[in-house]
């Protein structure tokens, strides 16, 4: 309560460290969920998504990435937190993001992928 005027006030605690996503080529760049929303999204145009689960996925990557004591992620993390996280909404969406994550060559790259996926059921 303030002593001056009697009213009531409410803070909001947010967190100081931005977090920094490594990327492959040893750059760093700030975290944003917007872009990885992008990725998912385009992962899973034209398929049928159960309502909410973009929106959980992303959350579920930026839980991850907030949870890091030091602040700072590999693209590597961000990107197996995104294909387990699409992988258990749509195993279609889960293979297009591989093939650009895993830089998938050709249809031997996808037989390997599509077999992993077969051997986890």
């Amino acid at each position: 309560m303030c002593v001056a005027c009697g009213q009531r006030f409410t803070t909001f605690e947010r967190p100081d460290v931005v977090p920094s996503v490594r990327k492959r080529d040893g750059s760093l760049q700030r975290f944003t969920a917007a872009k990885v929303r992008r990725g998912v999204e385009r992962a899973l145009a034209d398929r049928p998504v159960p309502e909410g689960a973009i929106d959980r996925l992303v959350g579920r990557v930026e839980a991850m990435v907030m949870a890091d004591p030091g602040g700072t992620v590999t693209t590597e993390d961000v990107g197996r937190e995104v294909l387990a996280g699409l992988r258990a909404v749509d195993e279609v969406a889960y293979l297009r993001f591989a093939s650009v994550y895993k830089d998938f060559e050709g249809a031997r790259d996808f037989e390997r992928e599509m077999a992993a996926l077969e051997e986890d059921r």
